[in-house]
């Protein structure tokens, strides 16, 4: 790895519960740190051989097809408004949008489709599988847009991007951009993307991702495997004649709920939190239950502490907050040793760490690099993979179970607040 660069794209919160990004900050925050990246590798833009990229899923835009001016900000994936639409169908956000579908002048895209579009100039309206079939109108078994949930919602078919292959000459980015043409040869999802990274080929493999939320996926091969305990199925790459298909279960406010507590100046130091969990012998009942963004089961889960006392100190904060992510459980909180020894005791398995946090990055140059011919098999990839810790079971899970069944208590009082 030549050099790395990074630029946080701030989230908006305009009402109660609707979380949104900015597209023309996220645009401009894209381009710079690819500059910025290939400034400080000491290269220029006519080496590189291929661009991949990873997004972030399920969070979408429409825009002009003519004009190529959005109609909104982006919809995170974390928004809770659809909450209220299941139960009053409000069409006033998106009008403008509607009026366009009808004449055949409305785009829809998540993040990827609306990079691809700017990267070309509006030469190329595209997604790959990975992330289409996670925005929940695509479906994972046909590997197409779902028709009848279009007709059911009156959203034309045509609004929709092409599908192509995760790994795949999408075109170039225009040369005006960051001058000279640049081939983007990979666009995929971000957890696929982490999958991808950590090497995960074969059925059965599994990677935890915890980072703003968590993730838990697992390798199904061919399969594609539906379930009713809250998984869900996953195209996870396209190569060639190649499907993969995941499982993935996620929880939200895993690194969400670490910022929100630096930030209310429970610590100073995001390092600090693994010392200060250890420093005492357990939480001393307090309880925190994550709710900021949206849950799976509750859009209404509120976040909250329990079981304070006048005895309470900032140490017993800051370990019911890891131990919620424990209980519920790659990714940049990896980096917190407390969380992965405890997760590994709970789970009563072996868990790898890998020397970068950031696997989406490398997956996605994994996945450009096989399209590019820099590499011509997986078996290349994974001699490449690096491991910096390893983390073993040192305690029996039951030890946690009084913890456990007070933390699950604590949630339930939680729930449709």
């Amino acid at each position: 790895m030549l050099s790395v660069f990074c630029e946080q794209v701030e989230s908006l919160y305009p009402h109660p519960g609707w979380v949104e990004l900015d597209p023309e900050v996220l645009w401009s925050h894209f381009v710079g740190v690819i500059k910025e990246a290939v400034q400080a590798a000491g290269l220029h833009m006519r080496q590189i051989a291929g661009l991949g990229i990873s997004t972030q899923r399920a969070t979408f835009i429409t825009w002009h097809k003519r004009t190529g001016k959005p109609f909104h900000n982006f919809i995170s994936w974390q928004d809770l408004r659809s909450a209220e639409l299941v139960n009053s169908w409000n069409k006033s956000l998106l009008l403008k949008a509607e009026e366009a579908a009808k004449k055949n002048n409305c785009c829809f895209g998540t993040v990827d489709t609306w990079l691809l579009y700017r990267l070309t100039k509006g030469s190329v309206y595209a997604t790959d599988y990975s992330n289409a079939s996670a925005t929940g109108v695509f479906e994972p078994f046909t590997k197409c847009w779902n028709p009848t949930l279009c007709n059911l919602l009156s959203i034309p078919m045509s609004i929709y991007p092409s599908v192509k292959d995760t790994s795949f000459n999408f075109g170039s980015a225009d040369s005006e951009i960051f001058g000279a043409p640049i081939p983007i040869m990979a666009v995929v999802a971000d957890q696929q993307s982490a999958m991808f990274g950590e090497c995960c080929f074969h059925p059965g493999d599994v990677k935890l991702t915890m980072g703003t939320g968590g993730f838990w996926n697992v390798n199904t091969g061919g399969h594609l495997f539906a379930s009713r305990s809250g998984l869900y199925p996953l195209i996870g790459w396209k190569i060639g004649e190649e499907v993969v298909y995941l499982t993935e279960g996620c929880m939200s406010d895993i690194g969400t709920a670490i910022k929100w507590a630096q930030d209310i100046n429970l610590f100073t130091n995001v390092d600090e939190t693994a010392k200060m969990a250890r420093s005492i012998v357990d939480s001393q009942g307090v309880c925190f239950v994550p709710g900021f963004q949206v849950s799976v089961n509750d859009p209404y889960l509120c976040a909250s502490f329990m079981g304070l006392k006048p005895s309470t100190t900032r140490n017993h904060l800051v370990r019911a907050i890891l131990e919620s992510i424990a209980f519920r459980a790659d990714g940049g909180v990896s980096n917190n040793s407390f969380v992965m020894q405890m997760t590994s005791d709970l789970i009563n398995k072996k868990i790898e760490k890998p020397a970068n946090a950031d696997m989406s990055s490398l997956g996605a140059a994994f996945l450009a690099g096989l399209a590019s011919g820099f590499w011509t098999d997986k078996e290349q990839l994974k001699k490449l993979r690096r491991i910096e810790a390893v983390f073993e079971p040192q305690k029996d899970s039951e030890e946690y179970r009084p913890a456990m069944d007070t933390w699950l208590q604590a949630t339930k009082r939680s729930l449709h607040w």
